[in-house]
Order: structure tokens, then sequence, then C-alpha cells
């Protein structure tokens, strides 16, 4: 790296970010560095007491003097600082993930194409001397043909619950594994577990597929016995292993595979060779690379779009651990207003709508093709089906289960307590409620909990509803007691005998011991 003046900041001293400040000070790049805690300032003071400190992120990006930003501060952070820094004219280095949504990150990406800045994502193993000689045995054809690539990031250590274990240890493997096969997937799954605190997952097994034949999967956890960071790749002519706990990075296994009468394959072992790699300090490296990119106005091996590649993995593999829908190239089939917000462990199927100002806490699962409406509240832990409609100003809460087609009319209301005080604690007590297949609950409506209401019933505008409801029934009033019978259409019936037939969809039904029956359609 040539000479370079002094002009990046750092904001974020903590867990890693103090050996961003190492490397930026060795380096002689580092301007000033920013912590919000000032006991984290003391504390790397005493380290580099030469340094410029600061606790105000303002200072940082409003100085004239700072040209780039390196950001190593909280995930949940990075589009904020990001964004701030872009648009103060800054090049930015920001740690990995580029941000939290792929819908950020795309917006990050184009703020910084219209700003003809520099945005670099923090994926450190595309600077590993063993990486950097992986990639070369591959393109050399050393390997062969590649098949398949797995990798394991274990531990136990740091504990968190602020952030998924798939955000914090799967980026660097799913960056690797894009790089080597050099293509984006055409399918992600996962599945994970959350055992320590609900909704943040703390093991995850994600497999990615290519289009070219090869697979992948990335093993992360932080409830494991050890620490393990190994990564495994296939080849047709050898394998390689990538361990970076171990003193010897690389190892390549030459295995070959024999076919006896053509039909039987038998493995021919051989012992592994030592792949010499240059001994360089991956985060040095990476950090030297950004400072060049910065001052040579160049494009940055690990550049925005190659952040929200890896994020777009990210975010498909969640959304399969919840059940989320997203399509083949890799984005969710529903969509939700920016003005809404969605806890984490959510489910939201296929073509769903979710408008303004709503909330959906932990623990939700809505089905497909359905419609939140505005200011709707759901959950926690609320089961909606496919094709239910939720209208303005509803809230429903933990114990209520809408089954598929049902309609929540405008502000209708329903409870789980069934004799609630405000200084009594009574979540133990939550009633169940089950609204069943295409029932309709009228505006204003209100449905006393421990009650079902039936399959196509009819609940009238402004309703107190305390008992169960038949299917197909029509009730209204206060309480809410039996008016007559709906068809599966919706609408009213004329009984004949205990007999009805529906003018408009031409169904035929019969009533037999207050139960009315579809008997022909």
């Amino acid at each position: 790296m040539k000479q370079q003046d002094k002009s990046i900041g750092l904001i974020g001293l903590g867990y890693w970010g103090k050996n961003i400040l190492r490397n930026l000070y060795e380096l002689n790049v580092l301007h000033t560095a920013c912590d919000l805690s000032q006991d984290m300032v003391d504390e790397r003071r005493k380290s580099y007491p030469d340094t410029n400190y600061t606790t105000s992120v303002d200072e940082i990006i409003t100085s004239p003097d700072i040209k780039a930003i390196a950001i190593a501060a909280p995930a949940v952070s990075h589009y904020d600082l990001v964004k701030q820094s872009l648009l103060a004219g800054k090049d930015v280095f920001v740690e990995k993930p580029l941000s939290l949504t792929v819908e950020k990150g795309e917006e990050l990406v184009k703020l910084a194409k219209q700003h003809s800045r520099v945005l670099m994502v923090g994926h450190i193993l595309q600077f590993h001397p063993a990486v950097i000689k992986l990639k070369q045995m591959i393109s050399t054809g050393e390997l062969g043909k590649i098949q398949y690539i797995y990798s394991n990031r274990l531990n136990i250590g740091k504990l968190r619950t602020e952030e998924n274990i798939l955000w914090s240890f799967a980026p660097h493997d799913i960056s690797v594994i894009l790089s080597l096969i050099n293509e984006n997937p055409v399918h992600v799954s996962a599945h994970g577990g959350d055992y320590l605190s609900d909704g943040v997952y703390d093991t995850t097994l994600t497999s990615i597929e290519f289009k070219n034949g090869v697979k992948s999967h990335i093993f992360v956890s932080w409830l494991h016995p050890f620490k393990e960071q190994k990564l495994v790749v296939v080849g047709s002519k050898a394998m390689v292993v990538f361990d970076d706990m171990s003193q010897d990075k690389l190892l390549l296994y030459p295995h070959r595979i024999e076919w006896q009468n053509g039909k039987i394959p038998v493995a021919q072992k051989a012992d592994s060779i030592v792949v010499e790699i240059d001994k360089k300090e991956p985060l040095k490296e990476e950090l030297m690379h950004f400072s060049d990119c910065v001052r040579e106005r160049k494009q940055p091996l690990t550049d925005g779009n190659e952040g929200l590649s890896v994020l777009k993995v990210l975010e498909q593999a969640e959304n399969a651990m919840l059940g989320n829908s997203i399509n083949s190239a890799g984005t969710v089939n529903y969509s939700v207003h920016e003005s809404s917000y969605i806890d984490n462990n959510v489910s939201i199927g296929k073509d769903t709508k979710v408008w303004h100002f709503s909330h959906l806490l932990s623990g939700t699962r809505i089905g497909s093709n359905c419609v939140i409406g505005q200011n709707v509240t759901v959950g926690p832990d609320v089961s909606i089906g496919d094709k239910c409609k939720v209208q303005n100003n509803v809230s429903i809460y933990k114990g209520v289960t809408l089954e598929n087609g049902v309609f929540c009319g405008p502000s209708c209301v329903f409870t789980n307590v069934y004799n609630p005080r405000a200084f009594v604690e009574r979540k133990n007590k939550f009633q169940e409620t089950l609204v069943k297949t295409g029932a309709t609950i009228g505006a204003n409506a209100t449905i006393i909990c421990g009650i079902t209401i039936g399959r196509y019933a009819l609940i009238g505008a402004g309703s107190v509803v305390k008992q169960d409801v038949a299917d197909h029934a029509i009730v209204a009033g206060v309480p809410a007691v039996l008016k007559g019978w709906a068809c599966k259409c919706g609408v009213p019936l004329d009984l004949i005998e205990n007999r009805a037939h529906c003018s408009e969809c031409s169904r035929n039904y019969s009533l037999d011991n207050n139960n009315l029956l579809i008997t022909g359609e």
C-alpha cells in the first residue's frame, strides 16, 4: 500500500472494533476513533494514547478531514450509519452484514453509486491467504469439477440475544462459497433452533444449490462444545480442507474413486498434503485493500453488490426457517409496508400484503394471499390461515386462531381474558378462540374469548358474541342471537320445511337438529 494521509474514521471500538482500531493504527491511516461509551474510549486509549477519540458519531460523519469511515457497530445500526456516511460524501467500509434486509441493502448500493462512493463490506475470509490459494487451485483445475462444499463455524463463547446466529456467523462462509462457485444460488433452504432466546436462532443449517449442480451446506452454532472453523471443498480429482483453527490452514487430500467392474465405487485414499500459503493477517489485508480503493477510486473485491448477494442468501435462509414464501429469484413473495414492524420469528405466506402501521409479533404465522390492513396488531403466537382479510384497526391477540378465508371487519375486537384487571396478572388464563373457515365478523363486533365461530358463519356489525356460533349461522345483536342462515357464498337463505336453495350459487341445504348441511353443490 502506498502512503496515505490519516483520513479514515472508525465507528465502534468493541468486540471486533478493537481489532480494526489496531490495524488502522498500524497502517497509519486512522484519523479518529469513535464509540458511544466513554468507558470503551478510555479503555482503548490505554493501548493507543496518541489517537484522536470521540463519543460523537456526528463528529466523525461531518468532519471535512475524514474521507472514509469504517463501521464496526452492532448490525442493527449498519443501515443508518452507512446511509448517513454516504450522504455526507464519505467512502464506507462496513462489517458484515451490509444491512438487515435486502431492500435496505439495495438502497445503500444505489446510494453509493449515485454519489460515486466506495462501499465495501467486511467479508474477511475473501482476504485470507488460504481462501486466495483455494481459488487458485480451483481455477487451475487442480481439484477437478467442484461437486460439493460445506462449512462448519461453531463455538461456545460469546452468546447473543439480539442477533441471529445465521446473521452473525454464516455471512463469512456464504461469501466464500459464492466466490468459489462464482454464481448466485437457485435454491436456499434452512432450519434452526432457538434454544436460549425465543426467536433468536442459536443453531442453523443452511443448504444452497447452484445452477451448475454444485450443492453446499453451512452449519453454524454458538452452542458447541469446542471452536471449529472449517470449510471442505469436494472435487472430482481431489478434496481440500481449510481449517482456520489449525496450524496447517490448508490441506489437500488427493483421494481417488475407482470403479470395480464399472459398477462398484471404491475409495483410494491418499495422505494429506500441506498447501503452503502466505503468512498474512486477513484483517490487515482487508483494510489495506479498502484504503487502496479509497485512494485509487477502484471497486473493492467485496463491494456493495457482493455484500448484497450474501444478504439475499441470508434473507432466503431466514425466510425458509420461518416458513415464509420466497421465489426463485431469492426475494420474498409477500409485501410489507415500510411503516409496519415485523418481529423475529414471524412467518408470512406467499402474496400476503401487510399495510400501513401494523405490527406482527413474535411467533405469529400468517398464511398466503392474506390482506392485513392498516393499524393491525397480530400476536404473539397467533395463527392465521390462507386468504384471510383483516381490516383496519383490528387486534388479534394470543389465544385467537383464524382458519382459512376468514374476514374480520374494521375495528372488530377479540378478547383473550374473560375477567381482566389491570392490576391482576392473568396471562396464564388466556382462553382459546377459534374462528373457522370462511366465517365473517362484521365491523365493530366484539368476540368474547373462549368460543368457536363456525364455518361460513356471519356475525352482524356491532354484535357482542358470547357463545359458540354454529356453521352457516347469522347472528347479531347485544348479546348476539341467531337471526338466520347463510350460504357458503354469504347470501342469506330462506328455509322452507328445513330446506334451502341459494339462488346465487345454486347450493342446496338442509337443516338437521339446528345444523345447516350442504346437500348439493
